[in-house]
């Protein structure tokens, strides 16, 4: 079995580890779609945190299928914050034979409060997301052609998955008590952004060019060197004061090494008989 999990990288560390989990879902435990194995989780677990995601998550689903206590208490031991979500993105369970012990929305209610409660008892924060696939409501028409193109046969009952504002949410969540709602919706929210870093970013910023050592004056010489094969040892102050500018301009930002690059594959080409 698989489940839903959602993983936040808090820092640098973390990025790239999330990074490779996405690589090797990919390349080596791609199953219809990526997969990450639980084993792999852990072995890059340093930097990333862990949600329980959706209804589709397992800590849900073991409460959903009436696993033990200990099963219960092993999963939520396992996971860094725990999610509950709005009522209206699970009602789709009501219509669903396989969820024949969840008749109403009190019984969906009852779960985000059982969710609530170990949250409490295992000192775990529980978040209140909205499981976000669209902007807007009336948004929810371009998930139901998509959905329809891949062959579900409910993508017309489309679950209310737009993102909510923090009064919505509060709304949501009424049935928690006024105090529990705020913190599930506002400061456990905040807590889980505390514990991500400022600074970091999915891709740094800077170009990242290539290095080979003694690049800079490799270009330098060569340049020069043709430069006098060109306008002999005393080149036009003209022609010197043009390529400086642009010499300059290229080594200043990191592109000698490209050049020099470019100039040993042309060459190698040249010598073994290569058009380039």
């Amino acid at each position: 079995p698989s489940y839903h999990a959602i993983i936040l990288a808090q820092n640098n560390v973390g990025r790239m580890n999330l990074y490779r989990l996405v690589s090797e879902s990919h390349l080596t435990y791609f199953n219809r779609r990526p997969k990450v194995p639980k084993s792999l989780f852990v072995k890059c677990r340093e930097g990333l945190l862990l949600g329980s995601a959706c209804e589709a998550g397992e800590l849900y689903q073991a409460i959903v299928k009436g696993k033990s206590e200990e099963t219960i208490a092993r999963l939520v031991n396992f996971y860094d914050y725990l999610e509950i979500q709005p009522i209206g993105n699970n009602q789709f369970m009501l219509r669903e034979s396989e969820y024949s012990n969840i008749q109403t929305i009190e019984d969906l209610q009852d779960i985000n409060r059982k969710i609530v409660k170990l949250g409490e008892e295992f000192n775990k924060p529980v978040v209140a997301t909205c499981d976000v696939h669209f902007l807007e409501p009336e948004d929810e028409v371009y998930r139901r052609i998509v959905m329809t193109g891949q062959g579900f046969q409910d993508a017309d009952n489309q679950a209310p998955l737009y993102l909510r504002t923090t009064e919505e949410m509060l709304a949501e969540f009424a049935y928690l008590g006024k105090d529990k709602a705020y913190e599930v919706v506002v400061t456990n929210t905040n807590k889980i952004l505390a514990m991500v870093d400022d600074g970091i970013r999915a891709i740094p910023k800077g170009t990242f060019p290539p290095s080979i050592d003694g690049a800079e004056e490799e270009l330098k010489e060569a340049t020069y060197r043709k430069l006098h094969t060109l306008y002999g040892e005393n080149p036009p102050q003209l022609i010197t004061e043009r390529l400086e500018k642009e010499l300059n301009s290229v080594i200043q930002h990191g592109y000698a090494v490209l050049y020099v690059i470019a100039k040993k594959l042309v060459q190698n080409s040249e010598e073994h008989g290569y058009l380039v």
